[in-house]
């Protein structure tokens, strides 16, 4: 155990030596691994929050009926009735035109314009909140009501969140795809460094199979190599969206100070930080053992 220990640890300094040797090009591999993945992590974490802020203001799903001006005493009790019995109706609301147009009188800083009006366009409403939040049940709901006597209009206040579900999903597919394509692009990038790194150690690789080194005490050195490589790419990556996201929070202070609304972006999780690493660390492994694979073979002791 001490002897296999010890043999890794060998191989982890011997390719921190390796890195240490060629600052330079080390360093503008890593930043382009580093930037290249701060793109789909960055599109990632901007879903996240996305899909964060539309669970915090979508709230109950609800619908809003609004009746027509007409509308007499006794059939705004007929709908109450109906809505009290409904088995998809949780709880409702009622807001009556005056008590609506006194709320825009209030809110909106019209007063001159809603004293002038000769008559309430206002129609009362009723704002009801349904026990399913599943699309399906909602628009059946909202189809039944738009049937009753007197509804004018039945909106689904809860129809632009669908609409955002629908594209955090294609979101989420196009983060698929990018992250497959800039990993490959890691992978290619950690096979070519590898490859120049063989090249170059080539003298030396052929002194160690004469002197009965193994493949694996060989390759082991270019496999850290490429995980470390991928690792630092990572926390690259990890460094420049924390950046980006720290100057976007301080430019949306502003703009949480005018509207009165708890909006920032949130960071990687733990786990996703952790995630990140080990995935940059392994497609830089699977690079440098590629590499390796496709050309250490090729070196023989003369």
């Amino acid at each position: 155990m001490n002897t296999w220990l010890s043999l890794h640890w060998h191989a982890f300094f011997l390719a921190l030596r390796r890195l240490a040797s060629t600052p330079y090009a080390s360093l503008l591999n890593i930043i382009v691994i580093g930037v290249a993945f701060s793109l789909p992590t960055g599109v990632y974490i901007l879903l996240e929050n996305l899909q964060t802020f539309s669970g915090q203001t979508s709230g109950e799903p609800q619908l809003s009926l609004f009746l027509e001006l007409d509308t007499d005493k006794a059939t705004i009790a007929k709908i109450e009735s109906r809505l009290k019995q409904h088995p998809q109706v949780a709880n409702f609301q009622f807001i009556s035109k005056d008590s609506a147009l006194k709320q825009l009188k209030q809110g909106s800083g019209l007063t001159d314009v809603v004293d002038s009006l000769t008559q309430n366009p206002l129609p009362d409403a009723f704002i009801i909140n349904a026990k399913s939040a599943a699309p399906e049940v909602l628009e059946q709901l909202r189809a039944e009501i738009q049937k009753w006597p007197k509804a004018e209009h039945v909106q689904l206040d809860s129809a632009w969140t669908k609409r955002l579900e629908a594209l955090l999903k294609l979101g989420q597919l196009a983060v698929l795809i990018l992250t497959a394509l800039l990993s490959f692009a890691l992978v290619v990038v950690t096979f070519n460094t590898i490859r120049l790194q063989i090249l170059t150690k080539r003298d030396e690789i052929e002194v160690s199979k004469l002197i009965g080194a193994t493949s694996g005490f060989i390759r082991r050195p270019f496999l850290y190599f490429g995980a470390i490589q991928g690792v630092a790419g990572g926390v690259i990556a990890w460094l420049i969206i924390a950046i980006v996201i720290h100057l976007i929070n301080s430019e949306l202070t502003n703009l949480v100070q005018l509207y009165a609304i708890d909006l920032h972006l949130y960071h990687l999780s733990f786990e996703d930080s952790i995630s990140l690493l080990l995935f940059s660390s392994w497609l830089g492994w699977i690079g440098a053992w590629l590499s390796v694979a496709s050309h250490l073979w090729q070196i023989e002791p003369k």
